[in-house]
């Protein structure tokens, strides 16, 4: 590769690098935006909406049905009799019958009230989905934002590698020239910057991935891979978390305990319910009706042979009525006995549901703690290892320049710096995943 060769190879890669306005995004930017989009969310934020519209006395069948009728009625008689002395009778005749009338459950078995505490118990429950879709939405913006900057990170790295290795060889191109270097050297030389050239193409790559990521995270599903400037970086300490507080807090403020204790409410709710069905049932029964009606002309032949006009007849009713009724199931085939054996099973069922996640969060919660513990000391030792790896390839720029060292050995330590950054950049996403882990676990993520 001579040094034409290696300038256009630099430029390419140089190009591969758009320059154009990026938007700076911190990640508190990008939490609202990712709430404000993320469908989930939106589709708890309905139902919760819906839950509330339906949470109402008059959907628990508080109040009576009131409704209004109205009929008009029109009619053609013609009545031929020869045994009457009114042989024969023509009418037309024309009516309207407006009317009112209310059903009123007065007493049901307390399925008034019950049928409230479930609507009120189902409206906490959608809220609680609602918070459970923030959570799950905050988590993956935040994974989706620091995985970006981790990324961008070790691409900064990686070009910085590639930096050393474009000078390394074009100091053996110069010391080629004045034959202090071998073919051999130049070619070693050569090998090294190609790999650097390669390792820093894919993990260019690696940066689009995860800005894509964070672009659909937030709701920007057509936001080119290059559009954001992240502005937050991951923080190089981590706070002290204490397991027991964190299991104390998990057990009163888990979203998905809070949700199943809710299921089990409205279960016991449900089996008091159909336990209502084995009470009578009271029920009033009000209304009125008016008939007002008129023959518009009636003509009559009588047994005489007479044939007269009727004229017209009009005729008025009044009605009211105030009627109450009491039922009670005899008999049924044992259905309201299986509905509440169903009910109280289901109760059991809810019961056992969150003792099953309680053993599992709990068990969770430890992991997660383990290894939030595990990550700081990985840290801790890697930010040691890097400040040993960077002092150490500096030693070594100095001596393989004097000659001292192969550049295997300046390649070795060259690779051992990289390992090292890779480890440090792992461990502080690895540490902030296991701490938003352990936030999310404990409740404390939407705090």
């Amino acid at each position: 590769m001579n040094r034409k060769t290696l300038l256009t190879w630099t430029l390419a890669l140089g190009a591969l690098c758009p320059v154009f306005a990026q938007r700076p995004l911190s990640l508190d930017e990008a939490i609202a935006q990712g709430l404000q989009r993320n469908f989930r969310v939106l589709i708890a934020q309905r139902q919760a909406e819906i839950a509330a519209n339906n949470n109402n006395w008059g959907a628990a069948g508080k109040y009576p049905d009131v409704n209004a009728t109205l009929n008009l009625n029109n009619g053609y008689n013609n009545n031929r009799n020869p045994a009457s002395f009114l042989r024969e009778l023509s009418a037309l005749n024309s009516g309207i019958s407006p009317g009112i009338e209310a059903t009123w459950v007065i007493y049901g078995g307390h399925r008034v009230r019950l049928s409230k505490e479930q609507l009120d118990l189902l409206e906490k429950q959608t809220g609680g989905n609602v918070r459970q879709a923030i959570e799950n939405a905050l988590e993956d913006v935040i994974l989706s934002y620091y995985q970006a900057v981790i990324q961008q990170e070790q691409l900064q790295v990686r070009a910085e590698v590639l930096r050393l290795s474009r000078e390394r060889l074009e100091y053996q191109r110069t010391r080629q020239d004045f034959g202090q270097a071998s073919t051999f050297d130049v070619i070693q030389t050569q090998d090294a910057y190609l790999n650097d050239s390669t390792a820093w193409l894919v993990q260019q790559a690696n940066v689009a991935t995860a800005m894509r990521n964070l672009a659909r995270a937030i709701g920007e599903d057509n936001a080119p891979a290059e559009a954001f400037l992240l502005t937050d970086r991951l923080p190089a300490s981590a706070p002290e978390y204490e397991l027991d507080a964190l299991r104390m807090q998990m057990l009163q403020s888990n979203q998905g305990l809070f949700n199943l204790r809710l299921s089990r409410e409205l279960a016991a709710v449900q089996t008091r319910f159909q336990e209502s069905f084995r009470l009578p049932v009271v029920s009033l029964r009000a209304g009125t009706a008016y008939t007002f009606s008129r023959n518009i002309f009636a003509s009559g032949v009588f047994a005489n042979g007479d044939e007269r006009d009727l004229g017209g007849i009009t005729n008025t009713n009044l009605n009211l009525l105030l009627n109450f009724t009491a039922s009670y199931n005899l008999f049924d085939g044992g259905n309201r006995r299986r509905s509440v054996q169903n009910a109280r099973i289901q109760e059991l069922s809810a019961q056992a549901a969150i003792d099953d996640l309680r053993r599992t969060l709990l068990n969770q919660l430890d992991a997660t703690f383990l290894r939030y513990q595990n990550q700081k000391q990985v840290l801790a030792l890697s930010n040691n290892l890097v400040d040993n790896a960077r002092r150490n390839i500096q030693i070594a720029e100095e001596r393989f320049r004097g000659g001292l060292i192969s550049f295997f050995d300046y390649r070795s330590i060259q690779v051992a710096y990289i390992n090292a950054t890779q480890t440090r950049l792992n461990a502080l996403f690895n540490l902030k995943t296991a701490e938003t882990e352990l936030l999310r676990l404990s409740g404390g993520l939407l705090r």
